[in-house]
């Protein structure tokens, strides 16, 4: 199609321009915000939990075999792995730029399944965590109680019951890490009383796995032992125990006589705190603290909303006495920095429409590039979305940047109009025509040549494409808009809203008062243009003393600003 299709078409170009408007909104909306984009190398964070075990142990039978198994993952790049003394061990894997984290994720998952078996059974039990979430915090919830007088560990039983899950469930979450130990059963065991009755802490371990367990106790007259039966039932055994009591009450070794001793004979039992290895407190006041993880590529403002939103709900049914805080939010800081990059947006396209009109002085001609630019931005929303990319600061300044760009499209194509209409005094609609033959290569190559000169960036490797790849794309597919536009809307709005010159002529106060004004700044940028030919011209007729023994014709007087001749300068300055 040639730029007179859309000239004889402005309806069709408007229907363009509008739908490009309208996918761009759609996709703003649906695009993740977020301070920085993600310039580090994709990675997972293995968490091994092996309670009572000191960090030398941790690392030979846990943190050793699983990297030994891991070793050869595709898209592995390196891995840093930490063991604890506390008997927590953690194991992050870094994968090359640009590797799908899910199928890395699943890789790993079935390389650990391998593994499992070799690790020791503690380890097992409590399970091998495989998480993608971001390693920063987005923020953390803080359940307290108001009065004090609730138990630290009512807290934080509440917290992991009540909020915990809910929070996970909010979208955008990746993880929720409790700074809260839950409710679990305590056995203290005395060495001197085990030594007194012949035990080890190893028999007491396992008459406790034995006895605390839930067995299937079958039915009865169920077939095919009972034939004939009318009736089979299900037996129901005893559960795991849930007070104190019955753990006191296992039996550790029956003797001959009848008697028994029991895990209250050798212990206490009591209920208490999982783990004792942290406290959280706010305000010198404990509290149950949720620290929320995103999701890679989530909307960090909009998870934020969902989780306050989540926790208004939440707290109309908290016992009186407990309450919640964020006492930690970097949401903050992501919407000042949104906000001083959209206002500095604002600013922009007001001084380049101010500018536009000052030299321009015809708001018909400056209404043009106004409408342009932001459909154009709105396409690079579009094109944003498309890509996968997200709002932030580097996208934000890719836009402000490519404002002063956007808009030389558009001033080429009403710039060239204006020129015909004034010279050969043809009809806004004939000029446009003319004027699009004129400049429509020119516009297409423009593009590919600024296009060429951001795309590079887009490929850097590394941490630098990731911090220049969303800056670069941004404004290349900007400019491609621009052009875009600048070949269908541009021309239709030319034909239609541009008018002969002197047809239009400015009338009231303010008519007169810009007369006035475009005068004097005529008049001056007149002077001002030829004070700089003078100048330059002085600067290029400067003549060179010649030596008296060099020939005739190397006394020949030479340009002092490029050494050139006077006479050939003088020459190419009337040409100019």
């Amino acid at each position: 199609m040639t730029p007179r299709f859309f000239i004889d078409r402005p309806i069709f170009s408007w229907v363009i321009a509008i739908g490009i408007l309208l996918s761009g909104i759609i996709a703003l909306r649906g695009l993740p915000v977020e301070q920085y984009p993600s310039v580090a190398p994709p990675s997972l964070t293995i968490g091994v939990t092996y309670p009572g075990a000191d960090a030398r142990t941790l690392e030979q039978n846990v943190t050793q075999v699983i990297e030994q198994e891991l070793n050869g993952v595709e898209g592995f790049l390196y891995m840093a792995s930490t063991s604890e003394s506390n008997g927590t061990a953690s194991i992050t894997l870094t994968f090359e730029a640009g590797t799908d984290i899910d199928t890395a994720q699943m890789e790993v998952q079935n390389r650990l399944r391998r593994v499992e078996q070799r690790l020791p059974e503690d380890v097992r039990r409590q399970g091998i965590q495989v998480t993608e979430a971001n390693s920063g915090f987005l923020l953390i919830v803080a359940i307290t109680s108001k009065s004090g007088n609730t138990a630290p560990m009512e807290v934080n039983n509440f917290a992991n019951t009540r909020v915990l899950d809910e929070l996970r469930r909010v979208n955008g979450v990746g993880n929720v890490q409790a700074f809260a130990p839950e409710y679990a059963m305590r056995i203290w065991l005395d060495p001197q009383k085990l030594a007194s009755y012949n035990l080890s802490p190893a028999e007491a371990l396992g008459a406790v796995q034995e006895q605390n367990s839930q067995t299937p106790g079958g039915q009865l007259g169920d077939q095919p032992i009972a034939k004939g039966a009318q009736l089979n039932a299900v037996i129901t055994t005893q559960g795991r125990f849930t007070t104190p009591e019955q753990f006191a009450g296992i039996i550790l070794r029956a003797n001959p006589d009848g008697s028994a001793v029991t895990l209250g004979d050798v212990g206490r039992v009591e209920l208490g705190a999982a783990s004792y290895l942290f406290s959280s407190e706010l305000n010198g006041k404990p509290m149950a603290g949720m620290a929320v993880q995103l999701t890679p590529g989530a909307n960090a403002l909009s998870t934020a909303a969902g989780i306050r939103a989540r926790m208004e709900e939440l707290s109309k049914g908290f016992p009186p006495d407990i309450t919640w805080s964020i006492p930690y939010d970097t949401t903050p800081f992501v919407e000042l920095s949104i906000e001083e990059v959209v206002k500095t947006l604002v600013e922009a396209m007001i001084l380049v429409f101010l500018v536009m009109f000052l030299f321009l002085q015809n708001w018909r001609a400056t209404v043009i590039p106004t409408i342009v630019v932001p459909i154009a931005l709105a396409g690079a929303c579009l094109g944003l979305w498309m890509f996968g990319f997200s709002i932030n600061v580097l996208t934000l300044f890719g836009m402000v940047l490519a404002i002063g760009i956007l808009v030389d499209d558009a001033i080429v194509v009403i710039e060239n109009v204006e020129r015909i209409m004034n010279e050969e005094h043809l009809s806004p609609y004939d000029a446009t025509v003319k004027a699009m033959t004129q400049i429509t290569s020119a516009i297409i190559g423009i593009t590919l040549v600024l296009i060429a000169v951001f795309i590079p960036m887009a490929f850097f490797p590394g941490s630098t494409g990731g911090i220049y790849r969303q800056f670069s794309m941004t404004l290349a597919i900007s400019i491609a808009f621009s052009a875009l536009l600048a070949l269908t809307l541009t021309p239709a709005l030319c034909a239609t809203l541009l008018k002969p010159h002197g047809s239009e002529k400015r009338t009231g106060p303010f008519g007169e008062f810009f007369d006035r004004f475009f005068a004097r700044f005529n008049n001056w940028f007149g002077r001002t243009t030829t004070a700089i030919k003078a100048a330059s011209a002085r600067c290029c007729h400067r003549r060179c003393a010649g030596s008296a023994s060099s020939p005739r014709w190397s006394r020949s007087p030479r340009c002092s600003f490029h050494g050139c001749r006077v006479r050939s300068c003088r020459r190419r300055i009337r040409a100019i």
